[in-house]
């Protein structure tokens, strides 16, 4: 680790000009986060332009502060109205919503705030010690060892949220068949295209998820539009107790690794990092019936694990050049407008950089803790407004959303359909979190078996030939004979623990 570095990085970070525009980034960032329809990635983009005129070191701090709040905000309405503002909120409404309607809205957005500020320090800390060591592990995946990972991920559809596997699976089905429409890179054939230009390029994830989860929970909405509702009323952030901070810190260290390891590996993203954060926080809970119900375990294992994927897609960014996620895109373009140069030769020449990075990253921490507490009632007024203008707003910024992200209006019906289609699904028991999962991991199984295949020339069996990989396909082995295990292992135990408390003359 190099002190001198970290620090010339808090120089450079430390003076009022900078802790100032940090702050107004994660103000930003929470209440971008926090309106359903609109992403930290969208934000960071329309911040590029004002910061040109600011320090390089400022502008590009700013961004990563606002990415930061932004991944948190989300968890806002994703409790509070259960539309997900951030895309790795998606697996934070599947708890935190519940846990709103029974009352405890409060406790849900402490939970989220406690395991989201852990999650993204426990993972800063690691990067600043070990930053150099961790970009040179990302750097030896290759496609075989990012199949493997994706592998696993999908094998995670069975348990992901619902009480029917089978219908998860159905609908984990659904999300990789849409995830292969547009031209196969390789090959060049069109899948499903229907002629249609739009469709070449395939359907994208953004407009998608603001349809599923704003759109079909509006429609589910104006079914009991007639019908006195019980509100949320008291939402002040109440921080966990003794009792919760036991039950959910196995999970955020859990989840703070898995988003750490997800998150630096380029192309994953928080969002596969906060499903499988849920994902292993109900393999690991000791009432995994209570998910999906309103347990704390479902939301500290998501909030943790997004958050500590947004320190950790900054490393391939800052370190390889290559971005983590889609808002490390925008700040990788960032980098090189203000003249760094990503990769290798920022770790080498200039590491201050990288480490004031990680620094601002820590304060907005930090400062988004103090703005969820501070601000907890004014964000909760969203839940007071009555439901007549409530929904017809969230539905103005679903369109918004999806318009602004790419400017297309084919992307304003993407959306509509994707909410209709999902109401539809809602009403017949499948869960959106499982088509989701397999829209996003879809196409990386795909671009990555592709990428492999030709690189070894068709012979499959290569696959094998990395411990890397192999760790991953045992995992999955695992994952997937898990409902078969288990309850034989809750067997066992069982008749362990019957025959013990027999006497040794019966």
């Amino acid at each position: 680790m190099n002190i001198d570095a970290i620090m010339t990085g808090l120089e450079l970070i430390l003076t009022p000009l900078s802790l100032v525009l940090i702050f107004v980034s994660v103000l930003i960032g929470v209440i971008i986060g926090a309106l359903p329809g609109l992403s930290s990635t969208m934000a960071v983009a329309l911040l590029l332009p004002f910061t040109l005129g600011l320090d390089p070191v400022v502008a590009i701090a700013m961004m990563a502060a606002l990415y930061s709040a932004g991944t948190f905000g989300g968890s806002i309405t994703a409790i509070l109205i259960n539309a997900p503002g951030a895309p790795p909120a998606v697996a934070t409404a599947l708890d935190g919503y519940p846990l709103a309607q029974k009352g405890e809205a409060g406790r849900a957005l402490g939970v989220a705030a406690i395991s989201s500020i852990s999650g993204g320090l426990l993972s800063l800390v690691a990067f600043i010690i070990a930053a150099p060591l961790l970009a040179t592990v990302a750097l030896s995946f290759r496609p075989q060892e990012y199949f493997a990972l994706t592998l696993f991920g999908l094998s995670m559809l069975a348990a992901i949220s619902g009480k029917s596997s089978p219908r998860n699976l159905i609908s984990g089905f659904f999300g990789v068949l849409v995830s292969v429409v547009g031209i196969h890179l390789v090959t060049g054939v069109e899948r499903y295209t229907f002629g249609t230009t739009f469709l070449y390029d395939g359907i994208d994830f953004v407009p998608v998820l603001i349809g599923v989860f704003a759109i079909s929970e509006l429609l589910k909405q104006a079914e009991t539009s007639g019908k006195t509702l019980e509100r949320i009323k008291n939402v002040a952030i109440r921080l966990p107790g003794a009792k919760d901070l036991r039950q959910i810190w196995g999970t955020i260290l859990r989840s703070t690794g898995i988003g750490t390891i997800v998150g630096i590996l380029p192309a994953e993203g928080t969002t596969v990092a906060a499903i499988m954060g849920y994902n292993e926080a109900k393999r690991w809970s000791k009432h995994p019936e209570e998910f999906g119900h309103g347990s704390i375990e479902g939301i500290a294992g998501p909030e943790a694990a997004n958050n500590a994927g947004t320190s950790g897609a900054m490393v391939p960014t800052l370190a390889l050049g290559i971005p983590g996620s889609g808002t490390t895109a925008v700040i990788l373009a960032a980098l090189i407008m203000h003249g760094f140069q990503p990769g290798p030769f920022l770790m080498r020449e200039t590491p201050e950089i990288l480490y004031a990075i990680f620094i601002a990253m820590f304060i907005a921490n930090f400062a988004f803790l103090f703005i969820g507490l501070a601000g907890a009632k004014a964000f909760s007024l969203i839940t007071l407004i009555p439901r007549t203008f409530l929904w017809p707003s969230v539905f103005c910024f679903a369109v918004v959303g999806s318009y602004a992200y790419q400017q297309q209006m084919m992307d304003v019906w993407t959306m509509l359909i994707a909410g209709l289609v999902g109401f539809a699904a809602m009403r017949h028991g499948f869960g959106p979190a499982p088509f989701v999962m397999g829209l996003v991991l879809g196409g990386l199984l795909e671009k990555n078996w592709s990428q492999a295949m030709l690189i070894f020339d068709s012979q499959w069996t290569l696959f094998f030939h990395s411990w890397i990989a192999n760790l991953f396909f045992a995992l999955t082995l695992l994952s997937l004979l898990s409902p078969v295990i288990s309850p034989a292992m809750r067997a066992v135990r069982r008749r362990v623990s019957s025959a013990g408390h027999q006497s040794p003359g019966d």
